[in-house]
């Protein structure tokens, strides 16, 4: 089963790696580069490998059953 919830960025785009640690979908940056680089991350449907591509509001990522979609918007 997946779980689907968002993620709002106060900036016009994150990094992947970033966003990754920030919706808490894995422990680390070396966690984050690792299943980017093994290609278990798709932003768009679409495999993304690079752990620096920029992800902006509107965009949706899944890995490991989860989908996070990017919202504008501050931080608390």
């Amino acid at each position: 089963m997946s779980a689907e919830h968002e993620v709002p960025i106060r900036d016009e785009s994150i990094r992947l790696g970033q966003l990754l640690k920030l919706a808490g979908v894995v422990d680390d940056g070396a966690m984050a580069r690792s299943v980017i680089e093994l290609g278990e991350v798709l932003v768009d449907g679409s495999p993304e490998v690079r752990r620096g591509a920029q992800v902006r509001p509107g965009q949706s990522v899944t890995f490991a059953g989860e989908t996070i979609r990017v919202v504008g918007g501050a931080l608390p």
